[in-house]
């Protein structure tokens, strides 16, 4: 299984405590060894291989839709446009991947609080790190935005540079959520409910 490279010191404190327990207290290693075995699943990197095209938008996460909006979107898009928002809770992969092939023309990083990142004043107050795309087919927001639990969102790439669909965006650890912003004319596959993977899942189709 690969594992992301952000994940190695976590998992290395992890499994000396581990060590340490299993020579020095043999019952708190057990009760340990649940949580060191979770440092490594969570910081999982799989590779993922799905639907592929300039028609599709592929989901930038794993997790669960909890809301599909329309809303104003005034820093890239300036207008009106469909907001996806996916959940992540502290179980699901969480390195995030890019919806869609074209070039990073807009990234902001803006500091801010660390509320419940299902819920929706998360989108507007919390830490959050914005990913402007501009594809053959129109413009896509990506925004990774921390929660509760998370402390660090890590985002690879800068503006100018290309990237490809499915390709990693970056990581945000400990449970967090990200948003999708599509123009309208963006057919919605997805429902509040449904549950998407990084990479796999189509979120919506190009018309």
């Amino acid at each position: 299984m690969s594992v992301a490279k952000e994940g190695y010191p976590f998992i290395a404190v992890a499994w000396v405590i581990q060590i340490v327990l299993g020579l020095v207290a043999w019952p708190w290693a057990l009760l340990w060894l649940p949580i060191a075995v979770w440092v490594i699943a969570f910081f999982r990197d799989p590779v993922r291989t799905g639907p592929r095209g300039e028609d599709l938008v592929i989901a930038p996460a794993d997790g669960k839709v909890v809301s599909i909006v329309q809303i104003e979107e005034s820093d890239f898009h300036a207008g009106t446009v469909t907001r996806v928002a996916i959940f992540m809770n502290v179980f699901n992969v969480h390195v995030n991947r890019y919806p869609a092939s074209g070039s990073v023309d807009y990234r902001r990083d803006n500091p801010g609080r660390f509320l419940n990142a299902a819920s929706e004043k998360a989108s507007l107050e919390n830490e959050q790190n914005s990913l402007g795309l501009v594809t053959v087919r129109g413009k896509i927001l990506v925004r990774q935005i921390a929660g509760l639990v998370a402390r660090r969102i890590v985002t690879d790439h800068s503006e100018g540079e290309k990237v490809r669909q499915g390709d990693r965006l970056g990581l945000i650890r400990f449970g967090s959520r990200v948003d999708l912003f599509l123009p309208l004319s963006a057919d919605i596959r997805v429902a509040v409910g449904d549950h998407t993977k990084a990479g796999q899942t189509v979120v919506a189709e190009w018309t």
